[in-house]
């Protein structure tokens, strides 16, 4: 007679010793970015196109950020992406954001990335992917059968309070910059 597979039995606390996994945890970096959502943004500071110290908590002082990660400057998906905060800069402005973009190039690629395409808005560099990181952001890829790691383009829109108030993974820039503004617009 064949007996059934039964699952082993949890084992049972039986003294103050024994250690209880605790019910809830923070989410893991690598759990993506709509983990963050309604949780506190991590904190950071990089330098920007200028080799300047850029804080999250300072842009924060100035009303709700728009935190975009971007994989690399001066590629198509990135240009698009860029030139669309540029052009609704004025109204992400008026809805109370500041947009800023990230990416792992150096404080020399963003100067020339914002000079060809006269962008009116800091981009910070993280090369060594510690804030991507943070944000969930920094994930295996896949390109003609290749795999790498990467930056998954995504963007947050960050309350005053620190708070992640959206968080808009997997993005596909065509839109995007709208769908942003409307975000916002809903918020207030």
């Amino acid at each position: 007679m064949a007996r059934s597979a039964q699952p082993p039995a949890k084992p049972k606390a039986t003294n103050a010793n024994t250690r209880v996994p605790p019910k809830t945890k923070a989410p893991a970096a690598d759990a993506g970015p709509s983990a963050l959502e309604g949780k506190r943004a991590p904190d950071f500071t990089l330098p920007d196109q200028d080799g300047q110290p850029v804080s999250l908590r300072n842009l924060r002082q100035r009303g709700d950020v728009v935190l975009y990660f971007y994989p690399k400057d001066m590629t198509p998906g990135c240009t698009t992406e860029a030139c669309s905060f540029r052009d609704k800069l004025d109204l992400l402005r008026a809805a109370g954001a500041q947009v800023v973009g990230v990416s792992a190039d150096t404080p020399a690629s963003h100067q020339k990335f914002i000079g060809k395409h006269r962008l009116t808005f800091p981009l910070l560099s993280d090369p060594g992917n510690q804030i991507t990181r943070a944000y969930g952001v920094y994930k295996r890829k896949s390109l003609y059968g290749r795999e790498f790691m990467g930056i998954e383009r995504s963007t947050f829109i960050i309350g005053r309070d620190g708070i992640v108030r959206r968080a808009f993974p997997k993005v596909k820039v065509n839109g995007h910059a709208a769908e942003v503004l409307a975000a916002l617009e809903e918020s207030h």
